[in-house]
């Protein structure tokens, strides 16, 4: 079992080594953070302010998933993308390799979408998928999601995702 805190700066380290094992971030994680590989001080640097609270901290959440001993073991961000605050977007989804398959991606996604809907009261969640990764696509609609479309960018194609409050209600009322 794993449960949900906000980012600490000690979580950049092991968030940083995740990411560097991971391919997929060799194309895209470079223009989006300057440099690859992505280093802990870039990560903690975009995401917290000079005064260490965590950045734009009404629409930008950094969460990490920690096991029963502490031990972090994923992460992924959410932040607010209508001007409304009734949608969020989960972004940077990543279990740490050696915990994969023990279903920590599935609770981190349902814990998440949780706090989006009962505590920030999003409407709707989105999130994208690149076309080449297939288990993260059958983790986020073993969560609920469904595919809404395709976008077409470089260096792959991003399948688009969402779950709306209601369908995640309903969800948990039929389990």
């Amino acid at each position: 079992m794993i449960r949900l805190r906000q980012y600490k700066s000690c979580d950049a380290a092991i968030i940083a080594s995740w990411v560097k094992d991971e391919d997929i971030f060799l194309k895209w994680g470079g223009s989006r953070f300057g440099a690859f590989p992505i280093s802990a001080d870039i990560i903690d640097q975009k995401y917290r302010h000079n005064n260490g609270d965590c950045a734009e901290p009404d629409n930008f959440y950094p969460w990490t998933a920690i096991d029963d001993d502490n031990k972090a073991v994923g992460h992924f961000i959410m932040r607010y993308t209508g001007g409304d605050n009734r949608q969020l977007r989960f972004g940077w989804v990543i279990v740490d390799g050696a915990m994969r398959g023990k279903g920590y991606g599935k609770q981190m996604l349902l814990q998440g979408l949780n706090y989006a809907f009962c505590i920030l009261g999003a409407e709707r969640v989105t999130i994208g998928v690149f076309e080449n990764n297939d288990s993260a696509r059958w983790c986020y609609k073993k969560t609920g999601f469904t595919e809404t479309e395709l976008v077409k960018s470089e260096p792959w194609n991003v399948t688009e995702m969402e779950i709306t409050k209601n369908a995640y209600f309903d969800q948990i009322l039929n389990k």
